[in-house]
């Protein structure tokens, strides 16, 4: 397992678990600066490190109608403001090779979809930027084929990588976790991240929106670092039922410091044994 991995100049690596959060995508300066602002104050009195999370696009939507953003650099250069401003390092998803070096120049951690996790092109243009490479498992692969996934970017010549599991499609409209897959991907030297929100989402509904089991938040993470992930990715938002995506799951962002409490005892616990 590395030992080391920063986002920018913060390291995610500690006796805690680190954590990624924020909205699904970037809708206005404001819920950014809403959102990232409370989870810096409340991440840095539980000690855990925080990376902001938000999409600067919405590449995979089931309808054409569907929100996908306000424009790329738009929201890049919010996502760049916040966290300049808030001192805080950042993470969002790219979908094709060419975004890789436009989205590098904003953030510290290149996020790559599950359902992109095979593309060579993409990987291998994430990896060349230089920037942490974090990878979600697709919902169709198996935690040991991973490696194929991590191999591209580390024989690009970057070891800076992360892996995240979300959860393995059930059927049609459903997701399960299978937590043997923590320490199955961890045993291929790379941290472990477990989303707790889009591993809830269940998708494929008749109506084009995907739908969400977000009471079932809490039960997801507990068992996550129960099982010894190494960091926790959500979704939050101060509205989630008018949120422009994936509203359906994410966590409002008024619950978040109950949750994380919870979490963090969790894992003062576990690191006792």
């Amino acid at each position: 397992m590395l030992t080391s991995l920063k986002a920018g100049n913060t390291e995610l690596l500690t006796d805690n678990f680190f954590l990624l959060a924020g909205p699904c995508v970037v809708e206005s300066e404001e819920v950014c600066f809403t959102v990232a602002s409370h989870m810096k104050e409340l991440c840095a009195r539980l000690n855990i490190p925080y990376v902001f999370k938000a999409s600067y696009r919405k590449a995979n939507r089931s309808r054409l109608d569907s929100f996908t953003g306000i424009g790329d650099e738009a929201a890049l250069k919010i996502i760049k403001k916040v966290c300049t401003e808030l001192d805080l390092p950042s993470v969002t998803d790219i979908h094709e090779s060419d975004e890789a070096d436009m989205a590098a120049a904003y953030v510290d951690v290149l996020q790559i979809p599950a359902f992109l996790c095979r593309q060579t092109d993409l990987l291998v243009a994430a990896a060349k930027t230089g920037k942490v490479v974090n990878i979600k498992k697709g919902q169709f692969l198996s935690p040991e084929a991973m490696k194929f996934a991590t191999d591209k970017v580390k024989e690009s010549g970057n070891n800076h990588i992360a892996l995240t599991e979300r959860g393995t499609m059930l059927g049609y409209t459903d997701l399960v976790v299978d937590y043997r897959g923590i320490p199955t991907m961890q045993k291929l030297g790379y941290p472990v991240i477990l989303d707790i929100t889009h591993s809830l989402q269940q998708p494929n509904q008749s109506s084009g929106v995907t739908g969400g089991l977000p009471q079932l938040i809490e039960t997801i993470a507990k068992a996550g670092i129960a099982t010894g992930a190494n960091g926790i990715f959500m979704e939050t938002h101060p509205d989630p039922k008018n949120a422009k995506s994936d509203g359906a799951n994410m966590l409002p962002l008024a619950q978040t410091e109950a949750l994380l409490s919870k979490l963090v005892a969790i894992r003062k616990t576990i690191n006792t044994f």
